[in-house]
This record gives C-alpha cells, sequence and structure tokens, in this order.
C-alpha cells in the first residue's frame, strides 16, 4: 500500500498540538522516575567569580569492529583529560579493550567486566553495559586522582546502567563530595519532556523571552528518587551567552547546584564549541573509536586468528556483510 498524505496530516496535526502548548505533565522519557520540584521558571545565571583551577572531563567511546549477527566483536575505551588552570596536563585515551558478545559468551564477558562488583550470574552482557563499566571505571580513576576542590565532568546524565551496582557509584560520588569535589554530568541531547514536547526547547524560548536571547540562565527540574537511583539534583542550563543550545546538567547531592553550574560556565566559553563545556568535547575527541581504529583492530584480530590457524575463507564467511554486499551490487 503507498503512503498517502493523510498518515503524514496525521501525525502533522498530532505534532503541532503536542508543540504549540509550553503546558503538561514533566517526564523524565527514559525511565519515568525523576522527581520533578515544580518551579522550572528559568532564573539568570553568572559564572563563578573563581573558576575551579583543576578541572576533569571523562567520556566513554564505542566501536563495533564485526558484527555476525549470533556474535559482535566490540571495542571501548574512556578517555579522560584534566585542565589546571585552563592548561591541560592529562589527555589520556584510555585503555582500548576488547569484547566478544553473543551466543555463549555472556559468562565470559560477565567475568571480566565484574571486576568485583559482584555481578549477578544471569546478568545480561550489551554494548550498554560493556561502555558503562569502562566509562564508570574511568570516573573512579578519575576521582581518585582528583584534588579537593576540583570540577569532574562527565559526559551523560549521572544515572549508571541499573546492571551496576547502585552502591559502588552512590559510594563513588558521595566520597567525592566529602572531599569538596564538585561532579557534573551534563547531556547532550535528553528525553525530558513536558506535556509530550522536548522539554528543553520550551524553556530556551521561556528564557529568551523573560530574560533575553543572549542571557546566561538555569532552571531547577528535579532529582533522583534516592530509594532507586544514584542520588543527583537535574537542572537546564544556558552556560554562554553564545551558546546554541542549553542542557541538561546533573549535579551530584550534597552539591548546591547553582555554585556548581556557575563553575561548569567558567570552562564553556570556548569559541568553538560555545555553551558547551571544553573539557568534555576534548574528552571525546579522546575517547572516540573512529573507522580507522575499528579497521586497525580488526586487522590485528585477523592476524591473531590467522596464525591460529583460521581459513581467510571462514572469517568471510562469518563476517562478512552480506546485506551492505548486496546493496553495492544493486
Amino acid at each position: 500500500m503507498p503512503l498517502g498524505a493523510a498518515p503524514l496530516d496525521d501525525v502533522a496535526d498530532r505534532l503541532a498540538a503536542i508543540l504549540a502548548g509550553p503546558s503538561g505533565v514533566v517526564a523524565d522519557g527514559d525511565d519515568g522516575d525523576l522527581i520533578i520540584d515544580g518551579d522550572l521558571t528559568p532564573r539568570l545565571l553568572t559564572p563563578a567569580a573563581t573558576p575551579a583551577s583543576e578541572v576533569w572531563a571523562i567520556d566513554g567511546g564505542q566501536a563495533l569492529v564485526r558484527d555476525a549477527r549470533c556474535l559482535q566483536v566490540y571495542v571501548v575505551r574512556a578517555g579522560r583529560c584534566c585542565f589546571v588552570d585552563r592548561v591541560a596536563t592529562v589527555e589520556d585515551e584510555g585503555e582500548l579493550r576488547a569484547h566478544l558478545v553473543g551466543t555463549g559468551q555472556r559468562g565470559i564477558e560477565l567475568a571480566r567486566v565484574d571486576g568485583g562488583l559482584h555481578l549477578p550470574a544471569n546478568t545480561a552482557v550489551d554494548i550498554n553495559l560493556l561502555r558503562e563499566r569502562v566509562e564508570w571505571d574511568g570516573i573512579e580513576r578519575t576521582l581518585g586522582e582528583a584534588s579537593p576542590g576540583a570540577l569532574v565532568l562527565v559526559d551523560g546524565d549521572l544515572r549508571p546502567d541499573p546492571r551496576l551496582p547502585l552502591a559502588w557509584v552512590t559510594e563513588l560520588l558521595a566520597d567525592a563530595t566529602d572531599r569538596g569535589i564538585t561532579v557534573v554530568g551534563v547531556t547532550k541531547h535528553t528525553s525530558l519532556s513536558r506535556g509530550g514536547a522536548p522539554l528543553i526547547g520550551q524553556l530556551e524560548r521561556e528564557a529568551d523571552v523573560s530574560l533575553g536571547a543572549r542571557s546566561r540562565w538555569w532552571a531547577p527540574i528535579g532529582h533522583s528518587d534516592a530509594r532507586s537511583q544514584v542520588p543527583f539534583t537535574v537542572v537546564a542550563a544556558r552556560l554562554d551567552p553564545d551558546a546554541a543550545y542549553s542542557f541538561r546538567l546533573d549535579i551530584a547531592i550534597g552539591v548546591d547546584p547553582e555554585v556548581a553550574i556557575a563553575q561548569v560556565a567558567c570552562v564553556s566559553d570556548d569559541a568553538a564549541f560555545p555553551g558547551y563545556p571544553y573539557p568534555l568535547t576534548v574528552a571525546d575527541r579522546l575517547a572516540a573509536c573512529p573507522p580507522w581504529l575499528r579497521e586497525e583492530a580488526w586487522m590485528t584480530l585477523e592476524e591473531q586468528l590467522r596464525m591460529a590457524g583460521i581459513p581467510g575463507d571462514v572469517l568471510h564467511r562469518a563476517f562478512d556483510d552480506r546485506h551492505r554486499s548486496m546493496e553495492r551490487a544493486s
């Protein structure tokens, strides 16, 4: 049946109704258990008069090296960097870890991922768990190296994969707060909504009207349910007057949110990335697993398999992308 105009008209009407009005229930599209505090009014944000001298950033990276459908070869790593008085002192790409995910591999990979966390024997293993594990390992290392008074930026929210022990992550963040370290997660693209429409976009428009188009602002949104999640506060913030976007920020409990955001604003004024913390752009670059790295990993694996006596045609039949080959031939 051909696609007609009516289905698009219907979707357009429903989408227009959602986007037209700023009212409605605020929700977290990921799991819905964020507790909304009520007052989402944007308010002016002033950068800290005394920026944090030491700023760390951590980001995880991943790549699918080869996919045989029943088996996948992945690589993951966590990039870390540190700036002291805006001078880079650490740029660490992180150890590249390879994993084989698929039929019959769960027990082996779970043992490799566990690392003393005592995960249940029936824990499912997928790329989300692999990436989260290496990223939180990087966060743990960073918090151990950071000095009191440091600002530690994490790519994404502070809600770990639910398969990771809540007590482990909660203890990491609580210890950091006790040592005077401010931990903030920055999410570029959040599922927060109001009345079904993207919440951040609505707040940006409201702030433009009430505070001015080139204003720095922040708005409290809510907090996590400490009974089932790592405790953190959630806000939205536009961190630089030239920023095209604002972001969701998660701030570890025990830190004044406005003070923390003011510190983040001090490192969000880079000319190339206005409004996004520059240290996180460096960590993202360090953690990235570009196509050349994926192919290099595969070539290394191919050579090791050849030395193990695996014929080339066996690899080809297992991992060749038939769909892509057929598309190229058509």
